[in-house]
């Protein structure tokens, strides 16, 4: 048995994940998937204070209560901020880091500088009054959708779980400056076919930083595609536990 540490994105709650838990618990692997501090069930505790630093303790406080090791950590978009900076805390209880679909950071690095376009979500925030509320981006026309998804259905569903994010997630570095972090495995899984200009990946090296070849799956579907290929997304998933 394994346990898999879901982590989800921006503006996006715990609840995502409900199509992939049922599917890794019945491969016999135990699954958390907790709300990070100002979504979902905690949506009432966000505030201009609440920043990736926040979140990273959310984590880290999830592991160390539970007493979780050998944990398969998966964050999703944004969230590749927050287990890069959680797994830097506690490495010995990582066996696995999954980017899906996510931001890949450096020591030091701000969401600004992994995906600039976050930026402009930093000012919009600035001009609309608040100076630190970050609604969720808009549904597009197909294919794009909200965040990939284009069903009425799951778009429906989906809306109930998003909230504001503030802009502090997206201005706090990463920490990364454990050298025990390095020999954690690393897997990232791109979701391809669908590009939304700005929001442009960036390359995975080669060699990652335990010496490894690179490991890099891909689903053909929108971004949220727990949402979208649950059952192929949990296939993948299922390689690492």
């Amino acid at each position: 048995m394994s346990t898999y540490l879901l982590v989800h994105g921006a503006w996006h709650s715990g609840q995502c994940w409900d199509r992939v838990i049922p599917l890794l618990t019945e491969a016999g692997h135990r699954v958390l998937a907790p709300s990070l501090t100002g979504y979902g069930d905690k949506a009432g505790l966000l505030g201009p204070e609440v920043g990736l630093d926040t979140h990273v303790d959310d984590v880290v406080g999830l592991i160390t209560e539970e007493d979780l090791t050998d944990v398969v950590l998966v964050g999703h978009s944004y969230a590749g901020l927050v287990v890069s900076s959680a797994a830097n805390r506690v490495p010995d209880r990582i066996a696995q880091l999954v980017y899906l679909d996510a931001m890949v950071p450096v020591d030091g690095e701000r969401a600004t500088d992994v995906l600039p376009v976050t930026q402009t979500l930093i000012d919009l925030a600035v001009e609309s009054g608040t100076g630190w509320r970050i609604p969720p981006l808009p549904e597009l026309p197909p294919p794009a959708g909200l965040f990939g998804v284009t069903d009425p259905a799951d778009v429906a569903w989906l809306r109930t779980m998003l909230s504001d994010q503030s802009a502090r997630c997206l201005q706090q570095p990463v920490r990364l400056d454990n050298p025990a972090v390095n020999a954690i495995p690393r897997t990232h899984i791109h979701c391809v076919g669908i590009e939304t200009e700005g929001f442009d990946r960036r390359p995975v090296p080669a060699i990652q930083p335990n010496g490894t070849a690179a490991q890099v799956w891909e689903l053909e579907t929108g971004h949220d595609c727990m949402i979208t290929k649950p059952a192929e997304l949990t296939e993948l998933l299922l390689k690492l536990g």
